[in-house]
C-alpha cells in the first residue's frame, strides 16, 4: 500500500459571503501524480494556495506527510515547491542568479552543481547568463520549473507547467517530470488546462466546480464514465454541465 503524501479533508476556503472552496475532499500517493482541474474560478488556485499555507482554511485539514498544515509550514516547506509560469521571478537577475538565490533559501549544497544539473535538464545554457526579464515567455516557463526542482521535492505542486511552450519542448519537459517523480518517488499536484497533458501524467483526476468537487476517477475512469474519447471532452461536459445522454437527445 502507497503511503498518502497529501490528505485534503472537507477543505473549505471563504471570502466573506463567497465560498472559494466547499468541503473538498482528495489525496496524493507518494509517487503519484493527480491533477486538480476545473474551469477558471473553480477554486484550484486558492486550493493551491492552502496546500502551501500561504492560505489558512476556513474549515477543514490539511495534512502533508502526516503533518498539518500550515501548523507544520516551517518543517514541511523544506520538502515542497511549486511552478507557475503567472509567477515572475526578479527580473534584473540573471536566471543563474535567480537559482542561486533559491538554492542558497532552501540550504542546498553544492550550488554550483545543482543549477548546472537544471540547466543541462531543462536545457537552460543558451540564457543561463541572461537577465531573467529578458527571457520570451517559454523560456520564464522552464527556468520557473528549475527554481521548482532545486530542492529534489518530495511533494511539487504544478500550475500549468508546459505553458508557452512548443509542442517539442511541452513534451520534452512532461517526458522530464516524469522521469523525476520516478527517481524520487514524488507526490505531485498538476493543475492544468491541457487535457494532453493530464492524460499522460496523471494517475488520478479531481475535478472541481464551484469550488466543489464534482468528479474524480483516473483518466480512463472518467473517459468510460463519461463515454468519452479524449479529457478535453469530460472536461466540456463537467464544465457545460451537459451528458452524453442530454448531447445526443
Amino acid at each position: 500500500m502507497q503511503a498518502i503524501a497529501v490528505r485534503v479533508q472537507d477543505l473549505v476556503k471563504r471570502y466573506g459571503q463567497v465560498v472559494a472552496v466547499d468541503g473538498l475532499s482528495f489525496t496524493i500517493p507518494a509517487g503519484r501524480t493527480t491533477a486538480l482541474l476545473g474551469a477558471n474560478g473553480a477554486g484550484k488556485t486558492t486550493t493551491i494556495a492552502m496546500l502551501l499555507g500561504l492560505l489558512a482554511p476556513s474549515a477543514g485539514r490539511i495534512e502533508i506527510f502526516g503533518l498539518p498544515m500550515p501548523k507544520a509550514r516551517n518543517r514541511l516547506l523544506p520538502r515542497m515547491n511549486f511552478s507557475s509560469p503567472y509567477v515572475d521571478l526578479p527580473l534584473r537577475l540573471t536566471v543563474r542568479q535567480n537559482l542561486k538565490v533559491y538554492a542558497d533559501l532552501y540550504g542546498i549544497p553544492h550550488t554550483g552543481q545543482r543549477i548546472d544539473e537544471l540547466t543541462q535538464r531543462l536545457d537552460l545554457g543558451s540564457f543561463i547568463d541572461r537577465p531573467t526579464g529578458r527571457l520570451s515567455a517559454g523560456q520564464k516557463t522552464r527556468v520557473v520549473l528549475a527554481k521548482a526542482l532545486i530542492n529534489r521535492p518530495d511533494l511539487l505542486l504544478l500550475d500549468e507547467p508546459t505553458a508557452s511552450l512548443d509542442p517539442d519542448t511541452a513534451d520534452r519537459l512532461r517526458g522530464m517530470l516524469a522521469a523525476y517523480q520516478q527517481e524520487r518517488g514524488a507526490a505531485v499536484l498538476l493543475a492544468s488546462h491541457n487535457m494532453n497533458e493530464v492524460e499522460r501524467l496523471a494517475h488520478h483526476v479531481v475535478m472541481m466546480k464551484a469550488g466543489k468537487l464534482v468528479a474524480e476517477g483516473s483518466p480512463a475512469q472518467l473517459l468510460e464514465r463519461y463515454g468519452r474519447e479524449d479529457m478535453e471532452e469530460v472536461f466540456l461536459d463537467i464544465a457545460r454541465g451537459r451528458s452524453r445522454a442530454m448531447e445526443e437527445a
